[in-house]
């Protein structure tokens, strides 16, 4: 419990913090009551409290339909591949904007690379539909006006892969560039002028001061996107992909299952049970990854 001598000493403290945890008391704690739906079966009459318990029945029809199986290994197929692809071009480009002689130079092309993570998930989806339809898209209107033939796309799941992770990296770059690049800015220039007195060219300083001075933020960073790899950007899968039944194999994740689960089946119970078992997942990996960290480097750890 916190003592009244040490709120009244911090209170400007505790107030500055007092929104972000009911914040999240409202919207993170208190909805946890819920979880109780993956074990009833729910009634719109009756009510989450109210409708009659089924067990584990939600669970058992989840895991013996077989789409657990493939959305999950979908959705840590994809995250792992944005992680360490978004990772490495996102290092990349903080060294090199970190790198570049001209300042205004650099603030334009920050400002640009900036730029596509405030643009919807809904306009990237229409963008990305206006490429590659089999009809009227950009692509195929390429392809006929150099005498090839139309692709279709929408029908090929095993493209859309890398058609994702693409158009995923492309409006997270930025982001990720402007973290590393504040991680860089606070390295002692000493150093650099240092090993440039000494010999070493551009490819040795990265080497060997920015690169390791990077560690404990990409250690950090990757920890914190590890603890959501099982949770897929349904705003991204489902703007980008739609109701492709054709795709679903390929590019259906846990929290598209859940929703479509919810809008057609209209499975409130089943719902529930992805979601906790989603979770669940979330939670083991990052407690064991976490263990793994402090056990190696405690200065890493997240806790």
């Amino acid at each position: 419990m916190i003592k009244k001598q040490s709120f009244l000493k911090n209170k400007t403290l505790y107030w500055m913090i007092a929104p972000a945890v009911i914040y999240f008391f409202v919207f993170s704690y208190l909805p946890m009551a819920g979880i109780i739906i993956a074990f009833k079966n729910y009634s719109y009459v009756k009510g989450i409290f109210g409708s009659a318990w089924s067990g584990l029945q939600n669970f058992r029809y989840l895991f013996f339909t077989g789409d657990i199986y493939y959305v999950t290994k979908n959705t840590l197929f994809y995250n792992s591949v944005f992680l360490s692809v978004n990772t490495v071009l996102q290092v990349l480009v903080g060294i090199i904007l970190a790198e570049l002689a001209s300042k205004s130079f650099k603030k334009v092309a920050q400002s640009m690379i900036f730029l596509p993570y405030f643009i919807s998930w809904v306009v990237v989806g229409a963008f990305v539909y206006n490429i590659f339809n089999y009809e009227f898209g950009s692509l195929n209107t390429f392809l006929a006006s150099i005498g090839q033939k139309p692709l279709d796309v929408y029908g090929n799941k095993e493209v859309w892969k890398y058609i994702i992770t693409m158009f995923k990296s492309w409006k997270d770059i930025g982001y990720g560039s402007v973290l590393y690049l504040a991680a860089i800015s606070s390295i002692d220039q000493e150093m650099y002028e240092s090993a440039h007195m000494d010999g070493a060219n551009i490819f040795q300083r990265i080497r060997f001061i920015t690169l390791p001075a990077l560690k404990p933020t990409m250690i950090i960073l990757v920890l914190l996107g590890i603890s959501n790899i099982f949770r897929g950007d349904f705003q991204m899968f489902y703007n980008i992909v739609g109701s492709n039944s054709l795709l679903y194999k390929s590019t259906d994740v846990i929290d598209t299952y859940v929703f479509r689960s919810l809008m057609k089946l209209h499975d409130f119970g089943m719902a529930g049970a992805a979601g906790l078992y989603q979770s669940a997942l979330c939670f083991l990996i990052i407690v064991s990854v976490n263990y793994i960290v402090k056990k190696s480097n405690p200065d890493y750890a997240l806790f």
